[in-house]
């Protein structure tokens, strides 16, 4: 169940007039009263004889003998919605909803003979709707500081008492949504986002590919949006804020979101402490491509969110979000509709209520700024390695949130790996094909000391791997990394043992592309099938506004 508490508003005979009416597409069937404050209101629902006039004057009788001490906005609404598969409640029990909300959120606690008036409307299978007028019996107004969390924290209780579905929970931390005339705004000038969510995704992007905070600025400026930047008395940035070009309000001006309206982690403090964690680690380099990197420091989440402090798994999370945003740049077009619905999805997942120590992701946020400076991956099957690893890194995210309670951060990483395991599968077919065809034809005795390899390093899983279609990949690939001088059962026996298993589809894929990554077999291992050739000579606030739009 959800609980929806609208903005106080002054006129109880609106909110009735709606809550009685068709509704805005005449979807509002048999609107009655299910309960009130004492039982005895007047329904017009029902009742032929009572009226929406007799209704609003008995829930603001006390608003009237209150007079000026009555607050300005005194109609509290709050809707209640039951999820679509849950069966359907009686008017009984969302009666009893009713009340229990009320009461969590201090309109009317139970047996308080001063408690506010209310009523519930139920127009709908699915939800009910709350009115109370904010005066207590005493002439006080209500005490209902925090209701929305208190009133959230009922409805856990009742989708467990009821049998219904627990519906995942926030903790706040969520970007704030677009309002009613902000999507109505859209709509009217033909954008399928808002002018919020639009900019959310470019400064989001901006902040994965930017090194310093006149860069990010720079890119954003790039994308075409307009971006206004403050500065304290000694020079240094104090904040920003930016708008579309050509989005403009009712005098012409340009209609300007903050970096907090846009997400939590967009301010400029937090994106600050970001770019600050970063800027001594750029420009190191190794003898490693920036892909290979890239690749590694990916693969290597999991094992940081499996054993790393909270502070430096949210950070590694942060970081991963960010590795997300800039994949769609340089991926191929056919890619890159899932890689973007892969990044929007899992913003939600990058933020909770763990602070960041984001000096401890530092390679994975230098190694996703270097790959969008060198060209993308020639090799075919580097781009299938980096989403993989990128699979295993979003799974492992989706556990770690689940641990902690993070229900929302859990549910939208479960929701990042459908999108990216079409990605994946859209460009393994090709890397995969060609690795079997490899393995097909080695040599009896190879492939039969493969085998054993496989049967000595991982005995209770050696039957099971060898029975799938990808187990030729494998061998291909053990046999690749024996004559680049590995040990190929102590590659397996480091595979398995640094991740789970259990999970997979395909066990043999699974450790085909790990051993990919441990023994650095990139360039070469399969046919060329270029990513995006002419991707890295175009400029990031290029690729950025192509990802954008």
């Amino acid at each position: 169940m959800i609980a929806n508490i609208v903005k106080p508003g002054h006129k109880t005979r609106g909110v009735l007039n709606y809550l009685y009416g068709p509704g805005r597409a005449n979807e509002h069937t048999d609107p009655h009263l299910i309960a009130s404050w004492d039982g005895l209101a007047p329904d017009p629902g029902r009742d032929s004889e009572a009226t929406l006039a007799q209704l609003t004057t008995a829930l603001d009788l006390r608003v009237k003998q209150a007079r000026d001490k009555a607050p300005k906005e005194h109609v509290w609404h709050c809707s209640v919605r039951a999820a679509p598969e849950d069966r359907a409640l009686s008017d009984e029990e969302w009666a009893t909803v009713a009340r229990r909300v009320l009461n969590a959120a201090g309109i009317a606690p139970d047996g308080d003979p001063d408690a506010c008036r209310w009523v519930a409307v139920r127009h709908a299978e699915d939800h009910i709707h709350i009115v109370a007028t904010k005066v207590r019996g005493d002439l006080r107004p209500a005490r209902n500081w925090n209701d929305f969390l208190r009133a959230d924290k009922e409805l856990v209780s009742i989708e467990k008492e009821y049998g219904l579905r627990q519906v995942p929970r926030g903790d706040r931390t969520a970007a704030k949504r677009p309002t009613r005339a902000e999507q109505e705004k859209a709509r009217r000038t033909g954008n399928a986002r808002t002018s919020r969510e639009h900019l959310r995704t470019i400064v989001r992007t901006a902040v994965s590919a930017a090194t310093t905070a006149a860069e990010l600025f720079q890119i954003i400026e790039g994308t075409g949006a307009l971006v206004d930047v403050q500065h304290l008395p000694s020079g240094d940035v104090r904040g920003y804020k930016v708008a579309l070009n050509g989005d403009t309000n009712a005098q012409g001006e340009p209609v300007w979101f903050s970096g907090s309206t846009l997400a939590p982690d967009l301010s400029y403090p937090k994106i600050a402490e970001r770019l600050t964690a970063t800027e001594t680690k750029l420009t190191e380099r190794t003898g490693a491509t920036a892909w290979r990197r890239f690749a590694v420091a990916v693969d290597q989440t999991a094992d940081h969110l499996a054993h790393d402090e909270d502070e430096a798994g949210q950070a590694h999370i942060t970081a991963l979000a960010e590795a997300l945003d800039a994949l769609p740049l340089v991926a191929p077009v056919s890619l890159r509709p899932q890689l973007v619905q892969a990044a929007t999805v899992f913003e939600r997942a990058a933020r909770s209520r763990i602070r960041a120590q984001h000096q401890q992701a530092q390679a994975t946020r230098c190694a996703v700024k270097a790959v969008l400076r060198e060209p993308a991956p020639q090799d075919g099957a580097l781009l299938t390695i980096i989403l993989d690893a990128l699979l295993l890194a979003v799974i492992a995210a989706q556990h770690w949130h689940r641990t902690r309670q993070h229900h929302q951060q859990a549910e939208a990483a479960r929701q990042t790996v459908t999108h990216l395991r079409t990605a994946y599968r859209a460009t393994a077919t090709e890397p995969l094909t060609t690795l079997r065809q490899r393995g097909e034809r080695l040599t009896e005795t190879l492939r039969r000391r493969h085998e054993n390899t496989l049967r000595r390093a991982l005995p209770e899983l050696a039957e099971q791997i060898l029975a799938e279609p990808g187990w030729p990949s494998l061998a291909a690939t053990l046999a690749r990394a024996e004559a680049v001088g590995h040990k190929p059962t102590a590659l397996l026996t480091q595979a398995t043992v640094r991740r789970e298993t259990d999970t997979a589809t395909s066990l043999s894929e699974v450790l085909t592309w790990r051993l990919h990554r441990l023994a650095g077999l990139t360039a070469g291992t399969t046919s060329s099938a270029p990513a995006s050739p002419s991707v890295a000579h175009r400029p990031i606030n290029t690729r950025l506004q192509r990802r954008t739009r």
